[in-house]
């Protein structure tokens, strides 16, 4: 009723589920006959006692009957041959293959989940052996600084704050994998020698999907046959995060008592309770006594900075979940977050969606991951050289790491013609990356016709989203598609009502057809962030920014104005009312050239031919169908003066059919291009209007 067609009684799962019912039915005659094992000839009175038994249950009490006569016949049978014990355990085997084959479920799952279990334990108690040194090597400093200060009052709290170094987390990580690193074999495989256990979970998901796939007959098209044996990205393409230097506490406990000497001079009392040191900042969490208004601290941001000699704090108050207050200070140094490092860890590699993206490290140190899936759409903003463009290549780069050329693809719109002109001949593109704006508005017009296309098929085949359909079978499975708009403010200038029309119908209604925008922009302002974007565009990236406004215009919250640069963002995830501010991962041009070149040996891209088409043919044809082009063009020539408003006061028409009036003409030779304020320039005269007509 669901998939509205007959079910399959040929699957893996039915022969599963009659294997556990006949052993169930053996396994019952095995209880029941326990008894009858002494005798020499038990063949006969297996059958016999089990048709005596149904026999005397017509007539009278209710009587235990076994596995019925099914049960006694391959009872029977298997006692024959083997006798009680390997019956018992042939019967066992048969249960065990019928929920493998019920479930899925492999040996090597189950091995697999032993070792990931005795890993957690593992790393469970490293921690805990680690939190206890640190709480030791706390208690020591500060009983050494508390000697040494003779001036101690005695309404000071004897509690000391716990320091948290996010390094100390990087090298409990480090030291728990213990693992080398997979290389590709001159097969080009990927040899695995003493993996991460994650990387032996992706490996067997690989080959488990390879084999479903192959199960469903004539569904793969060409494109999918020919990547099957794709092999994913060695991490040893990625350079290797350097070792961290372990870092003294003494300037972290100078800080701690500063912040106390000065709150307490302008009379609040509160006190720190918890220090986390991450890559770029350091944050106090400071709790304030009872009856002190959260207020009073965020007035004195200038005065703490002034007293801490920072470059700038930032304030979160209070921090989500906690009863206390987040003073942030950067760091010194700023240690590099790699791309690698966040790859390798756990959470990205327990994510098993396709869209998984890296992001970097937050202030206690956790990696920060993110799947595209479910955010649906980005939008990452910030000024020049903050750490926007490799951003987006840390996204792109997770995804080509994550997911296989049938699995996802991309349309790639980068109008600065070098930021991801990199990625050209990817077998993941669906069209050469996109320079010119107004091929990239035409792109976007086709990209919703796609998902149009896609809501009829899932309209047919009576599926809610992608992931159901291609679940359901019968027909060729559709990739996800990742839209990419490097900087969208020299869109917005070119073709501003297309654009955003083309933009906010994705953002709304493209997640269930597997289509997801990022967009990135240098220029966070109101006419490039329109409303209509960022209200449907909930899941955003701040880098920093020269303003609040800018900061509210991305984020509806101040704060961005306030970040380090290189790479220091402020991340607000679909669904969160709260910032959280992470160092993002870092990942060099020669990094990305070293992937692009690995996952281009593997394969050919297929470009879309209805994506490459010009702008000019359809173009061409919508000139055709407007009837007011020729009474335009005829009050172009005649006016020798070519502008929107013209076009508006005379046809009284709107805005955008004006404007498309204006690139008709433009596009068939009859107008200059745009050149900011000054008028466009007729390029035909009187004398050749009836050689145009």
């Amino acid at each position: 009723m669901i998939r509205r067609k007959w079910p399959s009684f040929r699957s893996w799962r039915m022969i599963g589920g009659f294997l556990i019912f006949l052993s169930i039915l053996i396994f019952a005659h095995l209880d029941l006959y326990q008894g009858l094992t002494q005798s020499g000839s038990l063949a006969p009175n297996i059958w016999n006692d089990t048709l005596d038994r149904i026999l005397a249950e017509q007539a009278g009490p209710q009587r235990a009957i076994g596995g019925g006569l099914t049960g006694a016949f391959f009872f029977m049978i298997l006692y024959y041959l083997f006798g009680y014990y390997g019956a018992l355990l042939f019967t066992s085997l048969l249960a065990l293959a019928g929920i493998m084959f019920l479930t899925g479920f492999t040996l090597k799952k189950g091995v697999v989940w032993i070792r990931s279990l005795a890993t957690q334990i593992q790393s469970h108690f490293a921690q805990g052996f680690m939190r206890f040194g640190r709480f030791l090597k706390g208690r020591m400093i500060f009983s050494v600084q508390k000697r040494d200060e003779s001036s101690t009052e005695e309404g000071s709290s004897s509690e000391k704050p716990v320091i948290v170094d996010f390094a100390q987390r990087i090298h409990s990580e480090r030291d728990k994998l213990g693992t080398e690193d997979r290389a590709p074999s001159e097969e080009g495989k990927i040899i695995q020698g003493s993996l991460p256990l994650w990387e032996e979970t992706k490996g067997e998901i690989k080959r488990e999907k390879e084999v479903e796939e192959e199960k469903k007959e004539g569904e793969e098209d060409l494109q999918e046959r020919e990547f099957r044996s794709y092999d994913l990205p060695p991490y040893t393409l990625l350079d290797k995060p350097k070792r961290l230097p372990s870092r003294e506490t003494r300037d972290i406990a100078n800080n701690i008592q500063k912040l106390e000497q000065t709150l307490k001079s302008f009379g609040v009392q509160a006190r720190i309770t918890n220090v986390h040191r991450g890559p770029a900042v350091t944050r106090y969490e400071l709790q304030p006594d009872i009856g002190v208004k959260v207020s009073r601290i965020v007035n004195l941001t200038d005065d703490i900075a002034l007293a801490l000699a920072a470059k700038d704090i930032r304030m979160e108050a209070p921090i989500p979940g906690k009863a206390a207050i987040g003073i942030e200070v950067p760091n010194e140094h700023v240690s590099l977050v790699t791309l690698r490092e966040v790859l390798e860890s756990a959470p990205f590699h327990e994510s098993s969606s396709r869209l998984t993206i890296a992001l970097g490290r937050d202030i206690s140190g956790e990696p920060i991951v993110g799947d595209l899936a479910k955010m649906p759409h980005l939008l990452v903003a910030g000024a020049t050289g903050s750490g926007k463009s490799v951003c987006i290549n840390s996204i792109i780069s997770s995804i080509l790491f994550k997911a296989r050329p049938d699995e996802v693809k991309f349309i790639m719109v980068d109008p600065k013609m070098v930021e991801l002109s990199i990625y050209n001949g990817v077998p993941h593109l669906l069209t050469p990356v996109v320079t010119d704006p107004k091929k990239a508005s035409f792109a976007l017009r086709k990209v919703v016709q796609e998902m149009e296309r896609r809501y009829e098929l899932f309209a047919h085949a009576g599926a809610k989203d992608l992931e159901r359909y291609n679940q359901m079978g019968g027909h060729p499975l559709l990739p996800f598609i990742v839209v990419i708009v490097d900087e969208l403010a020299d869109l917005m200038m070119v073709s501003p009502a297309d654009v955003e029309d083309s933009i906010t119908r994705l953002a709304q209604k493209a997640r269930a057809a597997g289509i997801h925008l990022i967009l990135a922009t240098q220029r966070p302002s109101v006419d490039v962030i329109t409303g209509v974007i960022k209200a449907n565009i909930p899941s955003r990236i701040a880098f920093g920014v020269s303003s609040q406004v800018d900061s509210r215009t991305i984020l509806d919250m101040a704060g961005a104005e306030k970040l380090l640069g290189k790479g220091d963002m402020l991340y607000l995830p679909v669904g969160s009312a709260k910032v959280t501010r992470i160092q993002g991962c870092f990942v060099s041009d020669r990094e990305v050239e070293a992937l692009v070149e690995f996952i281009k040996k593997q394969g050919e891209p297929h470009y879309a031919e209805e994506l490459v088409t010009g702008e000019g043919e359809e173009t061409t044809e919508s000139s055709m169908e407007d009837d007011l082009y020729e009474k335009a063009v005829q009050l172009v020539i005649e006016s020798q003066t070519a502008s929107v408003s013209l076009l508006q006061r005379r046809f009284r028409v709107g805005y955008a059919r004006a404007a498309r009036l204006i690139d008709m003409m433009e596009a068939n030779g009859i107008v200059g291009p745009y050149e900011g304020s000054k008028p466009r320039e007729v390029l035909v005269s009187k004398r050749d209007e009836s050689q145009i007509s």
